[in-house]
């Protein structure tokens, strides 16, 4: 019974993200009213706030949400596999309402009183153990650390993402973010595996 019940509260509180995705997502977070976000989701505000606590609860939910609508469509290991999670969310950014709500409420978080670098973290957190496996492996230049590299493509990768929506609505992410692997990959990576780190659109399961 009990796990008939967390499975049921598992799903309402992802069908509460979905809907609060999509209406911060058309609405932006100041506009977006907690009463649109349950009447979208089919439940109360009462089921918002047991799993939220507020509107700011939701928004933050989504800002952590972001890396795991990205590692379980990936299979790669090592550098490989942090070059595969930046082309997926680059390709998930236009599709997946829930990733795109969390990259945009993260950047615009200033605005809406929010102050939380704890998104930013958790993905230097995910790109530094890939990168550590990757040193161990070989697949690094001697001298490449780890977690200065992973800080420096979250921030590329934030700075990256704000461009390409301001240029173009996200249409060319995936070329720009194909372009700073182009620049990057010939520094990072040991003689041994360079040639053999994919980079591109191929490299995006289809899901």
């Amino acid at each position: 019974m009990a796990s008939v019940k967390a499975e049921r509260a598992a799903r309402t509180r992802q069908k509460l993200l979905l809907a609060a995705a999509e209406v911060f997502d058309e609405a932006g977070y100041e506009q977006a009213a907690v009463t649109q976000i349950v009447e979208r989701a089919g439940f109360t505000l009462g089921a918002l706030y047991f799993h939220f606590g507020s509107k700011q609860g939701v928004a933050k939910a989504l800002m952590n949400a972001q890396s795991m609508t990205i590692e379980p469509h990936l299979q790669s290991t090592g550098l490989q596999r942090l070059v595969d999670i930046t082309l997926v969310w680059a390709d998930r950014v236009r599709r997946d309402p829930i990733l795109r709500a969390g990259v945009r409420l993260a950047i615009e978080q200033g605005s809406h009183g929010m102050n939380d670098a704890t998104s930013f973290e958790e993905w230097r957190e995910l790109m530094r153990g890939h990168l550590e496996v990757a040193r161990d492996s070989g697949e690094l230049r001697d001298g490449v650390c780890p977690d200065r590299l992973a800080r420096f493509v979250v921030g590329a990768c934030t700075g990256i993402q704000v461009y390409s929506n301001l240029a173009t609505e996200h249409t060319d992410l995936m070329e720009r973010v194909c372009d700073m692997w182009g620049l990057l990959l010939p520094s990072v990576a040991s003689e041994a595996v360079a040639h053999g780190i994919l980079v591109g659109p191929v490299r995006v399961p289809r899901t």
